[in-house]
């Protein structure tokens, strides 16, 4: 018994000994809260003209100085074969029509968030920049998408039910009959080609909207291709990063 009180008081000592030392312990303070994602920028201000080529031929991707564009898709991870069409539309803009003051980056923003620059679902840019195999968009049915009822019976897009946006542009057949290009100067307009949807597409944008060197210039050019926010947002956060990835 007299062991049992001696054991029990030792316990009692050890547990009291513990709470102190709890007590004593120093409180952790909370961790810091990770600091928030800067917010997503809203437009992207435009880039330079790139520099033309001195060997420049009768297609936009023959249009920009070489060095410059191994050295920008090295910078930005975007395929030269696309780079230099987005480049060369760019130009091609800027002597037809200088107002508009779209920018390369601006276009290859645009690619990336359409087909990632001609690669969606396993396709590639051959030589000739043509997409292979070529890209479709869903079909614009209304049921979760804007509904665009078929307007080239399955010519352009394969579909004769309803419209779908094609090539690493994503132009939906409308889109392409009004601005439809040859681009590469090979003798074929085609949507699936990155040289002739890269036109086109400056094109429309430049008719939808000039001054896209400011902030209402370039968001309502890009609404007229897809009006949603994030769209705006993701186009933008693409193109920054280019224009940024070269200045650094």
């Amino acid at each position: 018994m007299r062991w049992a009180v001696v054991i029990g008081s030792a316990l009692g000592v050890a547990v009291i000994g513990a709470f102190v030392l709890v007590l004593l312990a120093p409180i952790p303070l909370p961790s810091p809260l990770a600091t928030p994602p800067p917010p997503a920028p809203r437009w992207a201000p435009a880039a330079e003209v790139p520099p033309v080529s001195a060997d420049a031929g009768p297609g936009i991707q023959t249009l920009v100085d070489a060095e410059w564009a191994s050295q920008t898709a090295a910078a930005t991870g975007i395929p030269v074969r696309a780079l230099v069409a987005y480049a060369g539309a760019a130009i091609v803009k800027s002597q037809q029509m200088p107002e508009c003051r779209i920018s390369w980056s601006t276009l290859a923003g645009v690619g990336k968030i359409e087909s990632d620059h001609g690669r969606h679902g396993g396709s590639a840019l051959d030589e000739g920049g043509t997409a292979v195999p070529g890209i479709f968009g869903i079909a614009l049915d209304g049921v979760t998408t804007a509904n665009v009822p078929d307007s080239d019976a399955g010519a352009i897009d394969g579909d004769a039910a309803a419209d779908r946006a094609v090539g690493p542009m994503q132009l939906i057949p409308q889109t392409w009959r009004n601005w439809h290009v040859d681009g590469g100067a090979d003798g074929v307009e085609d949507p699936q080609n990155i040289d002739d949807a890269a036109l086109a597409a400056a094109n429309y944008l430049c008719r939808s909207s000039t001054a896209m060197d400011t902030e209402d210039g370039w968001r309502a050019a890009i609404s007229a291709y897809n009006s949603s926010d994030t769209y705006l947002s993701n186009v933008a956060a693409a193109a920054v990063s280019y224009t940024e990835a070269v200045a650094g």
